[in-house]
């Protein structure tokens, strides 16, 4: 049997970070098991379903790096295929003509609730003759529930679960309008795109009862099913914007990189050993749906911002370099050409060392495509006091006499501090403030080398004017 997983999101709003720890553990579990991953949109509500939050969906997915096999389906275009299911079972005898009218409904909802029992459907056509019906009504489909025993999944994390059937109505899977309802279209969907396995959050356990009996009630096979815990806040509260960021591509602007969230979402819920660090290829070894714990997982932006920070000292100095000149494009007063972006990229290596995110290390790296005059932060203002100046004037020949390669640079720097009687960090901080406009910054020598001669000492002698 080849497995076959699907990510089914709506498309009306945001890929919230739990979708996408859903669409992972997916993605995952196909690829640890060589079978396939695919991608339905749940566009059946049109009035809410957009394009636009469609392709928000799709570009989080693709910035994740979790590549669906095959074409997306939208079940918007499926209509006719789940009527047609529908009026096959009605013609079995499984489904039954509804010709309740709103007004019916609502007065046998208010009743049971003043009955103090649960609002359900009361099966009142179930078994009656359709020449029965009231003119002018058109009538819904109803699937024609069993009333005794038990409806059991049997569930890759939850373990068994069951629901006694006496708790169930007769739900409606065709609308006397003709459109189907999620619980049917749902159904039809998996078993036309051969899905073996459903694994979804845990709130969608309570649909997949009545789901079950539409594949019992058809002779399908029914799929596998795993629901898996929700994301909460630190607190335990239910996750949403007043924690932090909540959709994927927030967590992109903010500075996250795509591998790092992925590692992160992988370990809310899901764990072997004590291991914290994962890339992806270590998670499609590992990854098993089994391993899911019950337990909500409980969202900490500390860790996931600590592990960005590893991610980014293990990745591509030119990768990084070219997410920072994106990330600076926008800012009128830096020059961001090819010598800025040499500049950038070869600091790199001792820019990330310092940096958690994307954007910490952009606001780092920012200095080295910046033209003089310089903007000064305050601190580094104080630091060029007119003792500092007429030290940055002395020190610029013996700079400039160098080849500006870290070493001599090093040591040009050291022999200056120990000749003038200072010690290093006194001639290496106002320096700092003349090159970078800040106090902090990688190494002096590296920084020299990395701006280079002329761009040094133009620097240099604008701080110290």
């Amino acid at each position: 049997m080849t497995v076959r997983t699907r990510f089914a999101p709506s498309p009306t709003g945001l890929l919230h970070i739990g979708g996408a720890r859903t669409a992972l553990f997916n993605f995952l579990y196909s690829r640890h098991t060589g079978g396939e991953f695919l991608l339905r949109i749940e566009d059946t509500d049109r009035e809410r379903s957009t394009d636009a939050a469609t392709q928000v969906i799709l570009e989080g997915l693709d910035w994740l790096g979790l590549k669906h096999d095959g074409q997306t389906v939208f079940q918007s275009t499926r209509a006719a295929r789940h009527a047609e299911v529908a009026h096959q079972l009605l013609e079995a005898g499984r489904a039954y003509r509804c010709y309740c009218t709103a007004e019916e409904l609502k007065q046998m909802r208010e009743q049971a609730i003043a009955e103090g029992r649960s609002p359900r459907y009361d099966g009142r056509w179930r078994d009656r003759d359709p020449s029965e019906a009231p003119a002018g009504v058109s009538p819904a489909i109803r699937l024609k529930a069993p009333r005794d025993g038990d409806t059991v999944v049997e569930d890759l994390v939850q373990g068994t679960v069951r629901v006694a059937n006496a708790e169930l109505d007769d739900m409606i899977i065709l609308r006397s309008d003709g459109t189907p309802t999620y619980q049917h279209a749902v159904v039809v969907d998996d078993h036309d795109m051969g899905i073996t396995h459903v694994i979804r959050g845990d709130d969608h356990l309570t649909n997949t009862f009545r789901q079950v009996q539409i594949y019992q009630a058809m002779g399908w096979e029914t799929p596998t099913f795993a629901h898996i815990p929700l994301i909460h806040g630190a607190d335990g509260a239910k996750l949403s914007k007043r924690h932090g960021a909540v959709s994927v591509l927030e967590f992109r602007e903010q500075g996250f990189l795509p591998e790092a969230v992925c590692n992160y979402l992988l370990r809310l819920g899901w764990s072997h050993g004590d291991l914290e660090f994962v890339p992806m290829a270590e998670a499609i070894r590992l990854f098993d749906i089994v391993d899911v714990n019950r337990g909500a997982a409980r969202m900490d932006y500390a860790k996931l911002t600590h592990l960005n920070g590893v991610y980014i000292r293990q990745a591509d100095d030119e990768r990084l370099t070219k997410e920072v000149l994106q990330r600076l494009a926008h800012r009128h007063e830096l020059s961001l050409g090819a010598v800025a972006a040499g500049r950038i990229r070869a600091l790199m290596p001792a820019l990330k060392e310092r940096a958690k995110t994307l954007v910490e290390l952009a606001d780092a790296a920012a200095f080295l495509a910046r033209v003089v005059p310089l903007p000064f932060e305050p601190k580094a203002a104080a630091a060029l006091t007119p003792e500092a100046k007429l030290m940055l004037r002395d020190l610029a020949p013996a700079l400039a006499a160098t080849d500006f390669s870290v070493p001599a640079l090093d040591a040009a720097l050291r022999a200056f501090a120990e000749a003038t009687g200072r010690k290093l960090g006194q001639v290496a901080q106002p320096l700092r403030a003349a090159l970078t406009g800040s106090t902090v910054s990688p190494g002096i020598d590296a920084t020299l080398a990395a701006l280079g001669r002329d761009e040094s000492l133009a620097r240099i002698a604008a701080a110290a004017a």
